[in-house]
Protein backbone atom coordinates (compact mmCIF):
# COMPACT_ATOMS: atom_id res chain seq x y z
CA UNK A 1 0.00 0.00 0.00
CA UNK A 2 2.70 2.62 1.44
CA UNK A 3 4.67 1.93 -2.21
CA UNK A 4 1.68 2.23 -4.20
CA UNK A 5 1.24 5.25 -2.73
CA UNK A 6 4.68 6.59 -3.08
CA UNK A 7 4.54 5.55 -6.85
CA UNK A 8 1.36 7.73 -7.53
CA UNK A 9 3.29 10.90 -5.84
CA UNK A 10 6.35 9.78 -7.55
CA UNK A 11 4.15 9.65 -11.07
CA UNK A 12 2.61 13.35 -9.77
CA UNK A 13 6.14 14.94 -9.04
CA UNK A 14 7.38 13.88 -12.24
CA UNK A 15 4.34 15.10 -14.57
CA UNK A 16 4.64 18.03 -12.90
CA UNK A 17 8.49 18.63 -13.56
CA UNK A 18 7.74 17.25 -17.33
CA UNK A 19 9.05 20.59 -19.65
CA UNK A 20 6.51 19.51 -21.89
CA UNK A 21 3.36 20.71 -19.75
CA UNK A 22 1.44 23.08 -20.47
CA UNK A 23 -1.82 24.21 -20.21
CA UNK A 24 -4.21 25.88 -17.70
CA UNK A 25 -3.44 23.37 -14.94
CA UNK A 26 -0.09 23.17 -15.49
CA UNK A 27 0.77 26.40 -12.99
CA UNK A 28 -1.42 24.46 -10.25
CA UNK A 29 -0.30 21.07 -10.47
CA UNK A 30 3.64 22.73 -10.43
CA UNK A 31 2.16 24.28 -7.31
CA UNK A 32 0.72 21.06 -6.16
CA UNK A 33 4.47 19.16 -6.47
CA UNK A 34 6.13 21.79 -4.75
CA UNK A 35 3.89 21.91 -2.04
CA UNK A 36 3.85 18.15 -1.83
CA UNK A 37 8.20 18.17 -1.30
CA UNK A 38 8.33 20.69 0.87
CA UNK A 39 5.82 18.66 3.14
CA UNK A 40 8.02 15.37 2.88
CA UNK A 41 11.06 17.33 3.59
CA UNK A 42 10.87 17.65 7.68
CA UNK A 43 13.37 19.20 10.14
CA UNK A 44 15.03 17.30 12.71
CA UNK A 45 16.23 18.12 15.85
CA UNK A 46 19.11 16.67 17.45
CA UNK A 47 19.92 16.48 21.14
CA UNK A 48 23.71 17.31 21.78
CA UNK A 49 25.50 14.43 20.89
CA UNK A 50 29.06 13.65 22.07
CA UNK A 51 30.53 10.67 19.13
CA UNK A 52 34.47 11.53 20.96
CA UNK A 53 34.71 7.21 20.79
CA UNK A 54 32.50 7.15 17.44
CA UNK A 55 33.10 5.53 14.28
CA UNK A 56 32.14 6.74 11.47
CA UNK A 57 32.83 5.21 8.05
CA UNK A 58 31.53 7.20 5.07
CA UNK A 59 30.88 5.70 1.46
CA UNK A 60 30.48 8.03 -1.72
CA UNK A 61 29.80 7.47 -4.98
CA UNK A 62 31.53 9.09 -7.86
CA UNK A 63 28.73 9.92 -10.14
CA UNK A 64 27.14 13.27 -9.69
CA UNK A 65 30.30 13.87 -7.90
CA UNK A 66 30.27 17.16 -7.41
CA UNK A 67 26.94 16.87 -5.74
CA UNK A 68 28.07 14.39 -3.69
CA UNK A 69 31.05 16.19 -2.31
CA UNK A 70 29.16 18.94 -1.21
CA UNK A 71 26.97 15.99 0.78
CA UNK A 72 30.06 14.82 2.10
CA UNK A 73 31.12 17.84 3.79
CA UNK A 74 27.98 18.27 5.11
CA UNK A 75 28.32 15.49 6.74
CA UNK A 76 32.40 16.07 8.04
CA UNK A 77 30.27 18.85 9.46
CA UNK A 78 28.26 17.78 11.36
CA UNK A 79 30.83 14.80 13.02
CA UNK A 80 33.10 18.08 13.83
CA UNK A 81 30.66 19.32 15.73
CA UNK A 82 29.79 15.83 17.51
CA UNK A 83 33.25 15.70 18.71
CA UNK A 84 33.81 12.70 16.32
CA UNK A 85 37.93 12.67 15.93
CA UNK A 86 39.25 12.73 12.29
CA UNK A 87 41.35 9.74 12.55
CA UNK A 88 37.62 7.80 13.26
CA UNK A 89 36.37 8.89 10.25
CA UNK A 90 36.55 6.24 7.52
CA UNK A 91 36.10 7.27 3.90
CA UNK A 92 36.21 5.30 0.56
CA UNK A 93 34.68 6.00 -2.70
CA UNK A 94 32.64 3.83 -5.07
CA UNK A 95 31.37 3.98 -8.73
CA UNK A 96 27.42 4.31 -8.31
CA UNK A 97 24.52 3.97 -5.76
CA UNK A 98 24.25 0.34 -7.29
CA UNK A 99 27.49 -0.12 -5.33
CA UNK A 100 26.76 1.33 -1.88
CA UNK A 101 24.75 -1.90 -0.83
CA UNK A 102 27.39 -4.53 -1.05
CA UNK A 103 29.97 -1.88 -0.38
CA UNK A 104 28.17 -1.02 2.90
CA UNK A 105 28.15 -4.75 3.97
CA UNK A 106 32.02 -5.34 3.70
CA UNK A 107 32.83 -2.46 5.53
CA UNK A 108 29.88 -3.33 8.40
CA UNK A 109 31.05 -6.58 8.86
CA UNK A 110 34.82 -5.81 9.08
CA UNK A 111 33.94 -4.43 12.70
CA UNK A 112 35.74 -1.05 12.06
CA UNK A 113 32.89 1.29 12.46
CA UNK A 114 30.10 1.95 14.86
CA UNK A 115 27.68 3.23 11.97
CA UNK A 116 27.84 4.10 7.89
CA UNK A 117 26.73 6.88 6.11
CA UNK A 118 26.23 6.28 2.30
CA UNK A 119 26.09 9.35 -0.14
CA UNK A 120 24.92 9.13 -3.29
CA UNK A 121 22.57 11.50 -5.96
CA UNK A 122 19.94 10.08 -8.88
CA UNK A 123 18.88 12.06 -10.65
CA UNK A 124 15.71 10.59 -12.67
CA UNK A 125 16.71 10.40 -16.74
CA UNK A 126 14.34 9.37 -19.84
CA UNK A 127 14.15 5.91 -19.08
CA UNK A 128 13.14 3.43 -15.75
CA UNK A 129 16.52 3.18 -14.54
CA UNK A 130 16.07 5.49 -12.00
CA UNK A 131 13.22 3.74 -10.14
CA UNK A 132 15.15 0.51 -10.35
CA UNK A 133 18.07 1.40 -8.96
CA UNK A 134 16.70 3.67 -6.16
CA UNK A 135 14.58 0.83 -5.11
CA UNK A 136 17.17 -1.30 -5.20
CA UNK A 137 19.46 0.43 -3.35
CA UNK A 138 17.15 1.39 -0.68
CA UNK A 139 16.21 -2.01 0.18
CA UNK A 140 19.62 -3.02 0.12
CA UNK A 141 21.07 -0.88 2.94
CA UNK A 142 18.32 -1.55 4.70
CA UNK A 143 18.82 -5.19 4.87
CA UNK A 144 22.50 -4.37 5.33
CA UNK A 145 22.13 -2.73 8.27
CA UNK A 146 19.46 -5.24 9.55
CA UNK A 147 21.52 -8.02 8.85
CA UNK A 148 24.73 -6.40 10.46
CA UNK A 149 23.34 -4.51 13.53
CA UNK A 150 25.77 -1.59 11.92
CA UNK A 151 23.16 1.36 11.45
CA UNK A 152 23.75 2.40 7.97
CA UNK A 153 22.41 6.10 7.25
CA UNK A 154 20.45 6.26 3.81
CA UNK A 155 22.19 9.32 2.24
CA UNK A 156 21.05 9.50 -1.60
CA UNK A 157 19.63 12.03 -3.03
CA UNK A 158 16.72 11.28 -5.70
CA UNK A 159 15.53 14.22 -7.38
CA UNK A 160 14.34 14.52 -10.66
CA UNK A 161 16.23 16.97 -11.61
CA UNK A 162 19.50 19.24 -11.16
CA UNK A 163 17.77 22.06 -9.23
CA UNK A 164 16.21 19.92 -6.14
CA UNK A 165 19.99 18.54 -5.63
CA UNK A 166 20.59 21.77 -5.51
CA UNK A 167 18.73 22.45 -3.07
CA UNK A 168 19.19 19.88 -1.10
CA UNK A 169 23.27 19.82 -1.37
CA UNK A 170 24.05 23.22 -0.52
CA UNK A 171 23.76 25.90 2.37
CA UNK A 172 21.71 25.70 5.54
CA UNK A 173 19.28 22.53 3.45
CA UNK A 174 22.24 20.36 3.25
CA UNK A 175 20.94 17.40 3.89
CA UNK A 176 24.40 15.72 4.49
CA UNK A 177 24.68 17.72 7.88
CA UNK A 178 21.54 15.61 8.77
CA UNK A 179 23.35 12.74 7.87
CA UNK A 180 26.57 12.98 10.16
CA UNK A 181 24.20 13.90 13.18
CA UNK A 182 22.01 11.13 12.27
CA UNK A 183 25.21 8.53 12.25
CA UNK A 184 26.50 9.43 15.27
CA UNK A 185 23.09 9.63 17.23
CA UNK A 186 22.36 5.96 16.40
CA UNK A 187 26.07 4.47 16.57
CA UNK A 188 25.53 5.29 20.07
CA UNK A 189 21.83 3.60 20.11
CA UNK A 190 23.84 0.64 18.96
CA UNK A 191 26.62 0.64 21.23
CA UNK A 192 25.05 0.86 24.18
CA UNK A 193 22.10 -1.46 22.79
CA UNK A 194 24.72 -4.08 22.12
CA UNK A 195 27.00 -3.19 25.09
CA UNK A 196 29.71 -2.57 22.86
CA UNK A 197 32.89 -1.08 24.92
CA UNK A 198 34.23 2.56 23.67
CA UNK A 199 37.02 2.04 20.72
CA UNK A 200 37.24 -1.81 21.39
CA UNK A 201 39.91 -1.74 18.41
CA UNK A 202 37.91 -4.97 17.53
CA UNK A 203 40.02 -6.86 14.58
CA UNK A 204 38.50 -6.75 11.17
CA UNK A 205 36.54 -9.86 10.37
CA UNK A 206 37.86 -9.18 6.70
CA UNK A 207 41.63 -9.49 7.68
CA UNK A 208 41.22 -13.14 7.58
CA UNK A 209 40.29 -12.78 3.98
CA UNK A 210 43.32 -10.97 2.65
CA UNK A 211 41.76 -7.33 2.89
CA UNK A 212 44.99 -6.56 5.46
CA UNK A 213 46.90 -8.04 8.14
CA UNK A 214 48.63 -7.64 11.24
CA UNK A 215 52.45 -6.39 11.21
CA UNK A 216 55.20 -7.82 12.89
CA UNK A 217 55.01 -4.75 15.42
CA UNK A 218 51.35 -4.92 15.69
CA UNK A 219 50.84 -1.91 13.64
CA UNK A 220 48.07 -2.66 10.96
CA UNK A 221 49.75 -2.60 7.45
CA UNK A 222 47.61 -2.08 4.81
CA UNK A 223 47.83 -4.08 1.09
CA UNK A 224 47.59 -2.94 -1.82
CA UNK A 225 45.00 -4.77 -3.31
CA UNK A 226 42.32 -4.84 -3.15
CA UNK A 227 42.41 -2.01 -0.79
CA UNK A 228 39.17 -1.11 0.17
CA UNK A 229 39.85 -0.91 4.33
Amino acid sequence: MLRSMNSVLFCLLALANAPSLTGAFAPVLRSASSSLLKGAESEVSFDDLDGSDIRIGIIRTRWNDEHVTNLVDGCKKALKECNVKEENIFETSIPGAYELPLSARFLALSGTVDAIVTAGVLIKGETMHFEYISDAVSSGLMNVQLQTSCPVVYGVLNCLNDDQVKSRSTGDNNHGYDWGKTAVEMALLRNEALNVSKMSGAKSKLADVGFSKESTDGEKEKKKSPGFF
